[in-house]
């Protein structure tokens, strides 16, 4: 076993109450702003943008910090083509009755169907990764832990940052993703956990009615 080492916590900001009170409520209206659409416009956002949202989602916590996750980001024309048109074979199948008429009923209220035009119109494609395999350093090959977990934490991360940088998301979630690995380049170690869209809203970009019902507080809260 390594020897543990321990460092001071240099970089830890503590604020006033009353300021505390006042970020959380600011961050909280600018989360409330956040909204999942399926309208993008092909509008060009800097690659550097997609750079520091990814690093951002990096510094989420994870099982024995082994950071089991892989980003690729992706804005070649070609490779976008490659996903839509495997997605949407997978989610004909999906609509045409694979996904069972619980799933299928939960989806109508929001509209959505197999045709994924956003998949080539969004200027940038985040697929999401989970590692089976991997460790603090790269190239080790140890057992991960807590993997979903870990990456659906830093995905949160992900969407958060983007949408606090101005961009819009989508998570889209094609039922089953292996396609994903062969057209990213991916060892097998590594399973396909979310594609997130990402751009700025078209004109005229729309949002479900039935996305804007959020449960009050108090049905998802208990305080003990």
């Amino acid at each position: 076993m390594t020897e543990e080492q321990h460092f001071p916590l240099t970089d830890y900001t503590e604020y006033p109450p009353e300021e505390m009170a006042s970020r959380a409520g600011d961050f909280l209206a600018r989360m409330k702003r956040r909204h999942t659409i399926r309208d993008f416009s092909d509008r060009h956002v800097d690659r550097s943008l997609i750079e520091t949202a990814i690093a951002a989602a990096a510094t989420a916590p994870s099982g024995a910090n082994h950071q089991p996750w892989h980003f690729v980001a992706i804005g070649s024309a070609e490779t976008k083509m490659k996903i839509r048109e495997a997605a949407e074979a997978e989610e004909r199948e999906f609509y045409a009755g694979r996904a069972g008429e619980e799933w299928l009923d939960a989806l109508e209220p929001l509209g959505t169907d197999a045709h994924k035009p956003f998949l080539e119109t969004a200027p940038w494609l985040i697929a999401i990764f989970a590692q089976k395999r991997g460790g603090v350093e790269a190239g080790e090959d140890r057992k991960n832990y807590y993997v979903t977990e870990s990456v659906g934490i830093a995905t949160g991360f992900l969407i958060a940052a983007l949408h606090d940088a101005g961009l819009a998301t989508l998570t889209h979630t094609p039922a089953p993703m292996g396609f994903l690995t062969e057209i990213c380049g991916r060892p097998k170690t590594e399973k396909p956990f979310l594609l997130l869209v990402t751009g700025y809203p078209a004109e005229g970009a729309t949002i479900p009615a039935h996305a804007l019902k959020k449960k009050p507080l108090s049905d998802i809260l208990t305080v003990l």
